[in-house]
């Protein structure tokens, strides 16, 4: 099974660094296979005949037991995030737009939470589609973006810490890497 491991609020200035080659190493290490990365935001590839439950252990020990610092991050199978680029609205594929995230869900995530605030924050100039790991945005004019709700309120709302953001091409990038095994 192939997965993609996404690390939240790691390399970051000069906070909270995390090699990306030696952590591909150290996943290799502990029986994981085909370990890849892309670029230093963390995010990662590989592929594991292992329990998804079983594989969350692993990584949470290991990063427990080496950094000292949290590492949160979201761990999606890679068929499921396929099944999830397919079945995005027609407005995520516009590549003009000014904004394109996408807002993985950590585990803690109340997505019935973040569902209801968000979509009391959105404008006609802005997109929202919510799936089972993500949830997608889209604003496609810049002077309305910087003066959303969305970009004013993200950082300060209560759920902002339960999500790992990643622009619409890393998502387009990560989709390509997620299906190579």
């Amino acid at each position: 099974m192939r997965y993609v491991l996404l690390l939240r609020g790691i390399n970051v200035g000069k906070n909270n660094k995390v090699v990306m080659a030696d952590l591909k190493k150290s996943l290799a290490e502990m029986g994981f296979e085909h370990p890849v990365s892309y670029i230093n935001s963390g995010n990662l590839f590989f592929n594991s005949p292992a329990p998804e439950q079983k594989i969350r252990e692993l990584l949470t020990n290991h990063f427990n037991g080496t950094y000292d610092f949290p590492l949160p991050f979201a761990l999606i199978r890679a068929d499921i995030l396929q099944q999830e680029a397919e079945k995005l609205p027609d407005w995520w594929q516009d590549e003009t737009a000014y904004r394109r995230d996408v807002l993985f869900y950590l585990p803690e995530a109340d997505r019935e939470q973040i569902q209801a605030e968000t979509l009391s924050w959105v404008n006609e100039e802005e997109h929202l589609h919510f799936g089972e790991t993500a949830f997608f945005y889209s604003n496609h004019n810049q002077a309305d973006y910087l003066l959303s709700n969305y970009h004013k309120k993200l950082i300060g709302s209560a759920f902002y810490k339960s999500l790992t953001i990643r622009n619409g091409r890393t998502f387009q990038k990560i989709i390509e890497l997620a299906n190579q095994a």
